[in-house]
């Protein structure tokens, strides 16, 4: 939880917008947070005893410790994830693995990958499957494709600053106002 909460200064900006992890301000993110939670990870890790806790831990960890976002460690967090596919069958551990592969192997094959969990009925409307897939879309070139699931997300979002944070995209990419999305 130390590994997450560090971030939580740089997760919104002044007018309460979310700011997504890899625009983040990373000299916002609390430094002594991170340490202490690499710590005790380090500590349950040599324990020998790893789940699903300290898996989704080690995966905050590798983000946390990444200079950059474009530094960040893709193929360990892609591994973590791989790891934690076999622990738990929580449809947003296979979205975040679709993200994890789109950054290794690159954007197609996360698409592939968030295709599948059309048929799952956990994200059946979910929000978050369509903003992750406007993201791959954005991620491959296809503008059209792109706007169309950033309107959907939208559309389907139930949080304000979610709702708002997809409107935006979808903006800048028409190149309009948030009103005309």
């Amino acid at each position: 939880m130390l590994l997450t909460d560090a971030r939580r200064a740089a997760r919104t900006g002044p007018g309460e917008e979310l700011i997504p992890l890899t625009k983040q301000d990373r000299a916002l993110w609390d430094q002594a947070e991170i340490r202490e939670g690499a710590a005790l990870l380090t500590a349950a890790l040599a324990q020998g005893s790893i789940g699903p806790y300290q898996l989704r831990a080690a995966i905050a960890a590798v983000h946390d410790e990444a200079p950059s976002a474009e530094e960040t460690d893709w193929p360990q967090i892609l591994a973590l994830y791989d790891l934690l596919k076999r622990t738990s069958e929580n449809p947003m551990v296979l979205l975040n693995h679709a993200v994890a592969a789109a950054m290794v192997h690159g954007p197609t094959k996360g698409i592939e990958l968030v295709a599948a969990l059309d048929s799952d009925p956990r994200m059946a409307g979910h929000h978050r499957l369509d903003a992750v897939r406007a993201h791959l879309f954005e991620m491959a070139g296809d503008r059209e494709a792109t706007l169309q699931h950033y309107r959907l997300a939208a559309s389907r979002a139930t949080s304000v600053p979610e709702r708002s944070y997809l409107i935006a995209q979808a903006a800048r990419l028409s190149g309009g106002t948030k009103n005309k999305v």
